[in-house]
């Protein structure tokens, strides 16, 4: 069950000067860190990220246009147009300052950094996960600015993502193998025997 993810620390964490901060996070819970490099991203860069799909773009749309929909919005847009609208905000947002891109390793890690990172929007995430800790964004504050949440970290949300967005920001080179100390406590073999005795 040893897996890879790709963390994106976005420009919002960069500029706020707390990258070390939630990277410790991760090297507390036993992630290994396989890749990591600050990046300033280029629209063909974010482009291959938040991808130019149609079944993407309906699917971000029709998120927007519920959040809308629960606040009493009524919403005429259809949801491909939603969604390349906060494609095109999204994409603006990632290319404003450099964001630290990191392939983190271990025990079912996407699921785990997935839970740590926390809800989407950081004014509902749960305290103690990275954005219901360290921002308060929310979307009806986006929405007022004319710009996307700003939620300080993006983590893959499925082995596939994990390994079409590793393949995105990282070449092959870029990535290594190493034993941390703890890896010999994590992942050893033990046989166990039972006293018959009781």
């Amino acid at each position: 069950m040893i897996e890879r993810t790709l963390v994106l620390f976005k420009p919002d964490t960069v500029l706020r000067g707390i990258v070390g901060e939630l990277l410790a996070r991760f090297e507390r819970t036993g992630f290994k860190i396989v890749g990591m490099k600050l990046v300033h991203a280029s629209n063909d860069l974010v482009g291959k990220h938040y991808e130019d799909n149609a079944e993407w773009m309906k699917s971000l749309g029709e998120k927007t246009k519920k959040s809308y929909e629960a606040k009493g919005v009524k919403v005429t847009e259809d949801v491909l147009t939603i969604g390349k609208r906060v494609r095109a905000q999204l994409m603006e947002f990632m290319t404003l300052a450099p964001s630290m891109a990191i392939v983190l390793e271990g025990h079912d890690v996407i699921s785990k950094v997935r839970l740590m990172v926390g809800g989407t929007a950081p004014n509902t995430a749960a305290p103690g996960t990275i954005r219901g800790d360290y921002a308060f964004d929310s979307y009806g504050l986006a929405d007022t600015s004319g710009r996307p949440l700003q939620n300080i970290i993006h983590a893959s949300d499925s082995k596939e993502s994990a390994v079409r967005e590793i393949a995105v920001w990282f070449e092959p080179n870029e990535l290594f193998s190493y034993a941390r100390v703890e890896d010999a406590l994590l992942y050893r073999k033990v046989n166990l025997k039972v006293n018959k005795n009781g």
